[in-house]
């Protein structure tokens, strides 16, 4: 089987999702936000305040080359979508799943999620996290060559979903 691409916005469950479908399929899961913390010694947040998002997201765009057409599954940052390039990029990988996560539920998630700093999302409003999301949404649809709704399921259910389809 080849790799996996989870796409999604913050607190869909890429990484959960990641993790478990590695469990199943035997592949390495690859977190992007841990690789880009691993390669700059910071927080994403630290990053994002000494360098501002563009930088970020050119680092973003680095490690989404290095790791075209890998067999793994990948987790990547909410905010992959972004750039055109990395939309393009996504559709040269295949399968390329969007975690189709509403409002409702990843808010929650995101404000009890102490474990990660999210910088475009920390000390916002619900009304600002959706401005920050709604955009994003048609990106996610045209890089995605497989959608699943994630909103009350379980990651053994969305995983199985997957793999499935896949």
């Amino acid at each position: 089987m080849k790799g996996i691409i989870l796409i999604g916005f913050m607190g869909a469950g890429k990484t959960t999702v990641g993790k478990l479908l590695s469990e199943k399929t035997g592949m390495e899961h690859i977190d992007f936000d841990d690789k880009i913390v691993e390669e700059i010694g910071m927080t994403i947040q630290e990053y994002f305040d000494l360098h501002g998002e563009e930088a970020f997201r050119e680092r973003e765009t680095n490690v989404l080359k290095r790791y075209l057409n890998h067999n793994q599954v990948v987790s990547t940052g909410g905010g992959i979508v972004m750039r055109p390039e990395n939309r393009e990029l996504l559709k040269q990988m295949a399968p390329v799943v969007y975690l189709q996560t509403k409002p409702e539920v990843f808010i929650p998630r995101l404000k009890h999620d102490h474990t990660t700093v999210r910088p475009l999302v920390v000390s916002k409003s619900p009304e600002e996290i959706r401005e920050v999301f709604e955009p994003r949404i048609p990106f996610y649809e045209e890089s995605a060559s497989l959608v699943v709704a994630t909103d009350d399921r379980t990651p053994e259910e969305i995983v199985h979903e997957i793999l499935e389809k896949i």
